[in-house]
């Protein structure tokens, strides 16, 4: 590496370093063992299919994604957790419970709590996953 900086600087060729610019993040969510049903609580939740490649399925909401992967692996997912900031968590809550997603999809809802960051409600989708709404 350093005859390659040598001679650069012998030829005058000056090094710009790389600047990485990110567009997106968009983790690969494991889908537990239906993917299926966990492929419409998501839709239910209120994301929009982007893509469905058979075994990923992209789901977006304003512009933020994140894509459904046909994978089980209860250790991982049980370990998996994602933060989503969201203006409302009561409202949001109350919808989930509305629309009988734990009862429907088997999922787990907690109570909306106060912690140091704001506001938010957890739930553990089909997977296990541990999903954080947190109010904005």
């Amino acid at each position: 590496m350093e005859d390659f900086l040598e001679l650069y600087l012998i030829l005058g060729i000056v090094l710009k370093p790389f600047v990485m610019k990110v567009f997106s993040i968009e983790p690969f969510v494991p889908s537990g063992s239906n993917f299926e049903g966990s492929k419409q609580f998501f839709s239910e939740l209120g994301f929009n299919v982007s893509f469905d490649g058979g075994d990923y399925v992209g789901f977006e909401k304003d512009s933020y994604r994140f894509i459904l992967q046909r994978y089980e692996n209860k250790i991982f997912a049980e370990n998996f957790m994602l933060s989503v900031k969201i203006d409302d968590v009561a409202a949001f809550r109350e919808m989930v419970l509305e629309k009988k997603l734990p009862e429907r999809f088997g999922i787990r809802i907690g109570q909306v709590t106060q912690q140091f960051y704001g506001k938010e409600v957890n739930i553990i989708d089909l997977a296990g996953v541990c999903w954080h709404f947190i109010e904005q």
